[in-house]
C-alpha cells in the first residue's frame, strides 16, 4: 500500500521547483492533488506529469496572496476529490536580486509578506474545517534558513518566513486535539530561485556549496519531497510543531 492511498493533497506553488517536486512525490505515494499557481501554465503542467506518473492531479491558476484565490483553489480540490487531508504551504516570493532593508519600499515588503505569510495563514484557515470534517489533517508549512540565519538583503523574505514558523508552532497547538499536525520544512533545493542565484552570483553559490557538509543541492522531489511526504504520512503520527531543515545540514542556526 502506498503511504497516501485515498488521501488529497493541495500544495501551493506548485508549477515549478520544490512545489512540483512534492506534488510529484506525494502523487507517487498515492495521493491525489490540487495544484496552484501564478502562472496557470506552469500548474497545468505540473498536473499533467503528476498524470503521467500514474496519479490524479488538477490545477487551478491563482495566486495566494489573495485570500479568494486561495479559497478556490482549495474548494475546487474538495469538489473533485471529494475532502483533504494535507496543505502544503510551498509558494513564496521575494525580489531578485535581493534590497537591503534600507532599500525596501513599503509595497515590495507587503508583496514579501502577503505571498509568504498571509498566504499561509490564508489557505490555513480556510483548509481547517476539511481536517475537522475528515477527523485529522497535516499542514506543511515551508520556512528557510534565510530566517533562521538572517541572511542579508532578505529582510522580507525572512521576516515572513520566521512569521511562518512562529504562526505554524501556534497553529500545531491549538489545532493538535483536533488531529491536525503542523510542521514546517526549511529546504535548500534546486528551484528556479536557487538557479537564478547561481547564475546571477556564481561565486556566492559555489561558497553556500561548500558549506554543505553533503557537498551537493537538495533535488526538489528526491530530497525536498520525500520529506514531505513522510510528514504528511502516518509514519509522522506524533510529530507536530517541529521544523526539519532538508538542507544537507548547512543551515547554521536551528
Amino acid at each position: 500500500m502506498q503511504r497516501l492511498e485515498g488521501r488529497v493533497a493541495f500544495v501551493t506553488g506548485a508549477g515549478r521547483g520544490v512545489g512540483r517536486g512534492v506534488a510529484l512525490a506525494m502523487a507517487r505515494e498515492g495521493a491525489r492533488i490540487g495544484v496552484i499557481d501564478i502562472d496557470g501554465g506552469t500548474a497545468q503542467e505540473t498536473a499533467a506529469l503528476v498524470e503521467a506518473v500514474g496519479g490524479e492531479a488538477i490545477a487551478v491558476e491563482g495566486d495566494v496572496a489573495r485570500r479568494a484565490d486561495c479559497a478556490r483553489g482549495i474548494e475546487a480540490t474538495v469538489a473533485a476529490y471529494g475532502g483533504l487531508d494535507i496543505l502544503v504551504n510551498n509558494a513564496a516570493w521575494t525580489p531578485t536580486p535581493g534590497r537591503l532593508l534600507m532599500d525596501f519600499d513599503d509595497a515590495t515588503f507587503e508583496r514579501v509578506l502577503a505571498t509568504n505569510l498571509w498566504a499561509t495563514f490564508f489557505c490555513m484557515q480556510i483548509a481547517q474545517p476539511h481536517f475537522v470534517a475528515r477527523g485529522r489533517g497535516a499542514i506543511i508549512n515551508f520556512a528557510s534558513g534565510s530566517g533562521t540565519i538572517g541572511n542579508e538583503a532578505q529582510g522580507a523574505y525572512a521576516a515572513a518566513k520566521e512569521g511562518i514558523r512562529g504562526l505554524s508552532r501556534t497553529a500545531a497547538r491549538e489545532w493538535g486535539p483536533l488531529g491536525i499536525r503542523v510542521n514546517v520544512v526549511c529546504p535548500f533545493a534546486n528551484s528556479p530561485g536557487m538557479i537564478d542565484w547561481a547564475a546571477l552570483d556564481p561565486e556566492g553559490h559555489e561558497a553556500a556549496l561548500q558549506q554543505i557538509p553533503l557537498r551537493r543541492v537538495g533535488d526538489c522531489e528526491d530530497d525536498v519531497g520525500r520529506v514531505c511526504v513522510f510528514l504528511a504520512s502516518d509514519e509522522a503520527d506524533y510529530v507536530t510543531a517541529q521544523t526539519m531543515w532538508v538542507d544537507g545540514g548547512s543551515g547554521s542556526v536551528r
